[in-house]
This record gives structure tokens, sequence and C-alpha cells, in this order.
């Protein structure tokens, strides 16, 4: 069903999970009524609002007439409303941009929907939380004791009804799922006048909750608190001059000039130019889309091909957050396939629990019997516990300094055989140099370098960055004398200067691609004995002009991590590479690699993903460039490093946040340890709620007993699940406390 107006837009769905995002400015209307009225709709569960993004989650029954409610409550009210919440819980805070971009509004309609429910917006720190729960049992005592019996017993109803609503509607949806089992439990003690025990069910349930919200909302916070964005460089057009500005300082009305390979760092409308824009980190497609003059961008978002200029239209502080949030945004949604195995056997057996209430009832005539079994249910400690126990391996993994954008990714992460390294920025030091310039008989070596320079200033990779750096070393000065410069990943770099062609890049980019003539046989010797430099070949109006020679030496820490995976079951690992064998050769056997391919262009790279695929294998791609994006997209789990190149960064699925590759090994540790306590969780879980239901059957238990005890079981497995995963002793590599 589509539902018609501008005022919101679809960002992802999953059956009974819709997260919307601000689409077009119009009219709103209050922040907290939309929430409201959301909440008042039988069937949704929970909304979640997200502050800094507008970003609204909604969890509801997964039932076509609910999806069709949400829907049409949404455009009647105006995601606006998201708007204006979010600027009054901003000002209504003394927070650090940091703190108030994770405070989340989460709002659990179960217990909300009506008045006078012990479940409030939870908005409040870890004390508040606890001193919340403790008022939530205060109240029931106060009430239990002092209150007329004859009051007792609206009161009580009064307390119960969101339950018992909510019940009803999945029961005339054909829904049967948890809620159904707690309204049964509960009108059965209504109906036996025993308030007491419905009265004790409806707070245990309430703070059932509670806690689960509160706890989610934490581990949200707490993950937050573990990332850190590079906010980057940007290049501003001021006078018709490009300079280089911090993103983090971006103004509205900046012209931000982006370029092939860049990430857009705000966002904006395209002033001029036109590119192919990767959206895939905001709509999940991972088709680039055409973005020319007056279509709008969003900061996160990657140009793969050609070149934009944005009027700005945010700060760049502001959407620096906005990709915060985002990034655990795209964990939540990413769930691992244990995830959703759990929830689907632990949703299959509530028809189970209620064929044995029933049972039980028909073979003892005792209604308490069926409301202890009805109290007992799989599904809540399951689904609050894995989602914890990935969201809590996530946060362990980014301290360690591996951030894993979701559960999915960590499954795979685990299980990976192969391993797929790129050589230059990653297997060797993010910071190559320049060792020589070999200029042709007559020319200059200090030009060629201070024009080489002037063309790469603008493309984020270390090659590029070792050229510029080497400039400025020499105190040369590379004024923007060029034309518009082409960025042909994998092959190299082409402008015109003072009318005259310029290319910069592989052997195979100038000489084959171009046409340009060889080189003297003397300086291409005297490159190949360098040592295993990499060489750049550059030419000057289709003649040769020179050989830039780049020392590349390999991290200190490469062996050991080659080392460290071999010793974690990954035995093949082999170097992908697009530069020549010489260099290719020496650089793996210094990280203890004995299988390498070179001269690989993004499409061979690609192309073997795929046949490792096919074999049957699982491929982890670790990459950093823009030739490896392909690659990193393809693979089963794309791994990139804080330092490559944003398209690299973006379409990862494990970033390694330091500056070596040392947390390669323990995010593999702590992915394969989440696994195991998910599992561990899932039979305990399975042990004590199943000697609950026998319990239950025998008539050992009473309803308040069986709330009590299968809500504590609940909790248990929460704080299991957050638990610090214990991870085996080093066995080739750690991260070491002095690591950057």
């Amino acid at each position: 069903m589509t539902v018609p107006g501008p005022a919101f837009a679809i960002a992802h769905e999953l059956p009974g999970r819709i997260r919307f995002r601000p689409a077009l400015p119009g009219p709103g209307i209050d922040g907290d009524t939309l929430l409201e009225r959301l909440c008042s709709l039988s069937g949704v569960g929970e909304a979640t609002f997200s502050p800094r993004t507008g970003s609204l989650l909604i969890r509801f029954s997964p039932d076509a007439a609910t999806r069709e409610a949400v829907l049409r409550t949404v455009a009647a009210s105006g995601l606006d409303a998201i708007r204006q919440e979010a600027a009054r819980l901003s000002r209504g805070r003394d927070k650090t941009p940091r703190e108030a971009a994770c405070v989340l509004a989460v709002r659990p309609c179960a217990a909300k929907a009506e008045p006078g429910s012990d479940i409030a917006p939870v908005r409040q720190g870890r004390l508040g939380g606890l001193l919340q729960g403790i008022g939530m049992v205060a109240r029931f005592l106060l009430m239990r004791s002092f209150m007329p019996p004859a009051v007792r017993g609206a009161m009580t109803f009064y307390r119960a009804w969101p339950y018992l609503k909510k019940g009803l509607g999945s029961l005339s949806r054909g829904h049967l799922g948890v809620d159904v089992l707690d309204a049964t439990a509960i009108a059965i003690s209504l109906a036996r006048r025993d308030y007491r025990s419905a009265m004790t069910v409806v707070v245990m349930l309430g703070i059932g909750e509670f806690l689960e919200s509160w706890t989610r909302k934490r581990s949200r916070e707490d993950l937050a608190e573990a990332l850190h964005l590079d906010d980057g460089v940007a290049w501003v057009r001021v006078d018709g001059v490009e300079v280089s500005k911090p993103a983090s300082d971006l103004v509205p009305d900046d012209l931000v000039v982006v370029r092939t390979g860049s990430a857009v760092p705000v966002d904006g409308i395209v002033e001029e130019g036109e590119a192919m824009v990767n959206q895939s980190t905001l709509t999940g497609e991972p088709l680039a889309v055409r973005r020319t003059a007056g279509a709008s961008v969003f900061a996160g978002t990657v140009v793969e091909d050609g070149v934009i200029v944005i009027r700005t239209r945010q700060a760049g502080g502001e959407t620096r957050l906005r990709r915060m949030l985002a990034a655990i945004e795209d964990s939540e949604r990413s769930k691992a396939m244990i995830q959703g195995r759990a929830e689907r056997l632990a949703d299959a057996v509530v028809p189970l629990s209620l064929g044995l209430a029933g049972g039980a009832y028909l073979l003892t005539r005792d209604p308490t019997r069926a409301a202890s079994v009805l109290l007992v249910d799989y599904s809540c400690a399951i689904k609050l516990a894995t989602p914890l126990a990935v969201l809590a391996a996530m946060r362990q993994a980014a301290g360690a300094g591996a951030l894993i954008k979701g559960g999915r990714f960590m499954e795979v992460l685990a299980t990976a055989d192969v391993a797929l390294f790129d050589k230059t920025g990653t297997l060797t030091e993010a910071r190559p140099s320049v060792q020589a310039v070999l200029p042709v008989k007559g020319r200059d070596a200090r030009d060629l370098l201070r024009l080489a320079a002037c063309l790469e200033e603008h493309f984020p990779h270390p090659v590029a960055r070792a050229v510029v750096r080497k400039a400025d070393e020499e105190g040369l000065t590379h004024k923007e004398e060029h034309a518009e410069v082409q960025y042909i990943a994998a092959h190299g770099i082409a402008s015109m200067i003072h009318g005259q062609r310029v290319l910069l890049g592989s052997a195979h980019f100038v000489h084959e691609d171009e046409g340009i003539p060889p080189f003297p046989a003397a300086m291409l010797k005297k490159a190949k004995t360098s040592g295993g430099c990499s060489v750049l070949h550059m030419a000057i109006g289709g003649e040769p002009a020179g050989l830039i020679l780049l020392d590349d030496p390999i991290r200190p820490e490469a062996a050991d991590v080659v080392a460290a995976l071999r010793a974690r079951g990954i035995e093949r690992i082999v170097m992908v590479t697009g530069d020549g064998q010489e260099a290719a050769e020496t650089a793996a056997r210094a990280a203890g690699i004995d299988e390498v391919r070179a001269r690989m262009l993004p499409e061979d790279k690609r192309s073997l993903v795929r046949e490792l695929k096919a074999a049957g294998h699982v491929v982890a791609v670790i990459g950093d460039g823009v030739n490896d994006s392909w690659a990193l997209s393809e693979a089963d789990v794309g791994v990139s490093l804080s330092q490559a190149a944003d398209v690299a960064r973006e379409v990862c699925d494990v970033l390694l946040t330091g500056h070596d590759l040392r947390a390669l090994p323990v995010a593999i540790d702590i992915s394969r340890a989440a696994l195991a306590r998910i599992s561990l969780n899932f039979r305990l879980i399975v042990g004590l709620n199943s000697g609950l239901l026998l319990m239950g059957l025998l008539g050992l238990l009473r309803p308040a007993a069986s709330a009590l005890l299968h809500n504590l079981g609940t909790v248990l497995a929460a704080l299991n699940a957050v638990r610090p995963l214990a991870l085996p002793a080093p066995r080739a590599c750690t991260p070491t406390e002095d690591t950057p």
C-alpha cells in the first residue's frame, strides 16, 4: 500500500518494523502527540525516536492491517512533528552535541497506550532507570496494602486494560503472539477475582517491558560512545579557488566540491556538475543514482563517478551526528542469522504454550494452572537477550578498534575461511614516501613533482598523500593550474595543464590505455632495481615525462596479523593488488603471504571474490582504496581501515578504527565468542522456561510466582548477554596498550 503525501519517507522496512525519515518540510504537530497516536494503535509495540537524525522507528505486529494503520497515522500527522520534537529535546538538555545525539525517546506502547500505565518514556540515565523501576514496585505495594477491596478490582482492571486490549487486537488479526498469552493469563485471574495475582502479573510485565526498553537504550548509547567518526577535510570553492577546510567547520551556503571516490561531507543541493552517487548507507540500495543540478545529496553518501559542487544546507557537525546514529541504526537492522532463527523458533512455541495451558485446564479444571503456564514464554528472553548480546559484542569490538556494522557481518566474520588483502595502504604503511623522481632528458624533477602534487591533492589515497607530502617537504607550491581532474579507478588521473594533457598512474594506464611511448630502458631498469618500490608513470603532452618511485614499507604488524589469521583457521590468504609483480612479491614475502595476484583491476578482484564464493568459501576482503570498493561490496564481509578512501569506508562491513590491522583477529575472536554466548543463552532460556512450564503444569507455581520467575529469568538472560566477553588467550597478535 502507498499512502499519498510527501511528508515522510520509509527509510527501511522489515516485517513488523518500519523506520521513517523526514522528507519534505510542512506544517507539523507536537511530537508527543504523534507518538501517542502511534502507540494508541492496536498492534503497535514500540515507537522509538532519534532526535538528531529525525528517525522514527515503529515496531508492530507483522500483519497488513496494522501496517496500513501505521502508515495512515504517520501520513495524517506529518513527520515535521519529528523535527519539532528533536528541537524541543535538544533545547531542554544541557548536553554536549554527542551526548544529545544519543538520547532516544523509547515509547513501549504496550503499556503506554492508555492512561495510568506504569511505563513512561525512557529518557533517563542508569540511576533514573533504577529509580523508576523501584517506583513501579512501590506504587504496587501501596495500592495492594491500603486500597479498599471494592476499588482494588476496578483499579486492577484499569491497569490491566492495555494488555487485554493488545491481546484482543492480536486475536482479531489472527496473530498468536506473546501478548495473547499475557492477556489470557490476566483475564483468568480477573475472572476468578484474584486481583492480587492479576496486579502482580501486570506489574511484572510492566517492569519487564521497562527493563527491555531501558537496556536497549543504554546499549545504543554505549555503542554511540564507542564510535568515533573522522570528519575529514572538504574542498570549498571560494572566489573560484578551491581551498581545504575541516568538514566539521562547514557552514550553510558553503560550496563544497566532491570528486570521484570521496564521501559527501554535508547535506545540500547540487549547484553544478553531475555524478553517480552511492546512497546505500541511507537507502540500502546498492546501485548508484545520478545526481545533477538541483538534486539533494546527503552526508555519508559517496560519489562513485563524476564531480559535483554542493551548496551546504546543514553545518558539518550536525551531519556528523546524523552519521553516528545512522551507523547504530544500520547495525540494528543488520540482524544476525542466528538471531533471526532464534526469534522464529520462539514465536513458533507460542501456540504450543496455548495448547499446553488448554490441556492443563481440560485435565484438571484448574484455571490457576492454566494461567501459570500462559505466563511463561520463550520469546521475551530470546528477543531481548539475543540482540543485546550482538550490541554488546559490537561495543566491545568498537572498543578494541573494530566497528562491526551489524550482527549479520559479525556472524560472517566469525566463519570466514579465505582472506584477500589489498597491498597499498592495507598491508603496507598508510604513509608511503616518495624516494625518487626520475625525469626523462630535458625535464626537471622538481617541476614534475609539483605538477603531480597539483593533481593528486584532491584524492583520498595513501599514494596521493605521499606525493603531496613530498612536494610540501621540498617547499614546492602547487597552485591550481589544471582543468578538471579525471580519476580512473585503479588506473590513474588525467587533466589539462597549460594546454597539455597530463597523465599520472600505472604503466598499464599510461602506455597501454593512453598509448604513450615507453620510457627509456635504462630508466625502467633503474626503477626495477629500486628495492621493490612502486612506480608512478607520468606523461605530458603525449610524451613520457618521468617516473615517481614510492617506498611502500610493509606494516610492522602485518606478518603477525597474517599468522594470527592462520591460527584462527583462515588457511588461504591472498594478496590482490594492482601493483607490479616485483613490488607485490616483495611485500608478500615480508607479510608471510605465499599467494599473490598482481596487476589486478577492480573487476578482476570482484571476479576472484565471486569465484571463491561459488566454490563454497566464506570470503573476507581487506582493502582501503577506491579500486577495492567492488571487491569489498561483493565479499561476504568487507573490512577497511579508518584512513581508507571514503567509498571503501562506506561500503565495508567492518571498519578498523585504529591505525593498524591487529584489531582484525581480535574482532574475529569477539564475533566467535558472541555467537557462542548467544547459543549458550538460548539453551539456558529454553531450559529455564521449560522447567517453569513443567512446574506450572504440575500446579507447583501460582500465576504471580510464574510471572516473577519468568521475568527474573529474562532479566538474568539480558544481564548475561551484556557481560564483557571473555576472549581466548593471545595466539599470534593482540593490540597492545600503546596501539594508536
